[in-house]
């Protein structure tokens, strides 16, 4: 997707080699010469083929972490096996338990595997270059969803599938067609609500236990109660009351939120690193996406090929 596509590669560098040339190794060697990681995203096999595997490039630099991302990793049945994140998140769990008390799983639009493997390599590569020694780093998105789901849900095979949720704590409609958020978990808050709609002041709900126990009613009832208002009017008087709601919107309209407008959280269309640190935002936007090749000589300046030699490079296609 173009914008996710955008998010991942500003702040970057672009330059363009044709892999199957075989005066391709050359360039590959001077920049992993200089390089502290390299990060591939193939299938098993497809980097040795290129020239550009783990053994090989580590001739050319004895420090170099190295990691490969890919679907189900570099070693078992499935190790060439097709995928998606929708499948990978399937395959490891992640798609039978609901989101929603009264409602069926159903995916996210978030690209849940993708994007927990992209930051579970991020740990890994971080603590390698701590380490100081070089290092191959096998990482399989298959199971970086696998560890989501099972730290959310445990090992069970039989385990309730509802375990995890709570009937107060959930998506509801309003009256103008609009879905507020509620996240009532401790009683104080439970007691806030009952305080704003008595008719919930019910001996079936008068326990956390109780009101899991009795959630289909409850639900179907929370149901009812919150499309008799508008969604302004239940933030408004939720607020007032100390009671979790938030309205559900697009990023777009987040952005506009004058609490991560305060924050700094955007700048030059994109999200910014949720991070600050001794008082300052991180993750400053410097350039946008490169276009590809974009930089292919100036990095191959840098590299220390003159004039000539790109001209070559150009010429035979090495280099786009």
């Amino acid at each position: 997707m173009p914008v996710q596509f955008d998010t991942e590669n500003r702040n970057k560098r672009s330059i363009s080699l044709d892999l199957k040339h075989a005066d391709a190794a050359g360039v590959v060697a001077k920049l992993v010469a200089k390089a502290d990681v390299v990060v591939e995203g193939f299938r098993p096999g497809v980097a040795k083929r290129l020239g550009i595997d783990h053994d090989t490039l580590r001739k050319h630099n004895g420090l170099l972490v190295y990691c490969s991302i890919s679907g189900y990793g570099q070693t078992g049945r499935w190790r060439e096996r097709p995928g998606h994140d929708v499948n990978y998140v399937a395959a490891a769990g992640g798609l039978a338990f609901p989101g929603q008390w009264l409602k069926q799983p159903t995916r996210s639009s978030l690209p849940i595997a993708d994007m927990a493997g992209g930051a579970f390599a991020a740990v890994a590569i971080l603590a390698a270059l701590r380490e100081g020694k070089g290092a191959y780093l096998d990482l399989s998105l298959f199971e970086a969803a696998f560890f989501l789901c099972a730290m959310r849900h445990g090992l069970d095979p039989h385990a309730d599938p509802r375990a995890h949720l709570f009937p107060v704590n959930d998506v509801f409609e309003t009256a103008d067609g609009k879905r507020l958020t509620l996240g009532i978990l401790e009683e104080h808050f439970w007691e806030n609500f009952v305080r704003l709609v008595p008719e919930l002041e019910d001996e079936r709900f008068a326990t956390d236990a109780k009101r899991r126990a009795n959630g289909d009613v409850l639900s179907q009832k929370l149901a009812q109660v919150l499309r008799r208002k508008s969604a302004d009017e239940w933030i408004r008087l939720l607020e007032e009351n100390d009671v979790p709601v938030d309205l559900c919107v697009t990023p777009g309209e987040a952005a506009k939120h004058p609490q991560l407008v305060e924050r700094e959280a955007t700048e030059r269309g994109h999200a910014k690193f949720p991070v600050w640190a001794n008082g300052r935002r991180g993750g400053r936007i410097r350039a946008g996406t490169p276009k590809l090749g974009e930089h292919s000589r100036e990095i191959l300046v840098e590299l220390g090929f003159d004039d000539g030699a790109i001209a070559e490079l150009r010429k035979n296609r090495v280099v786009i």
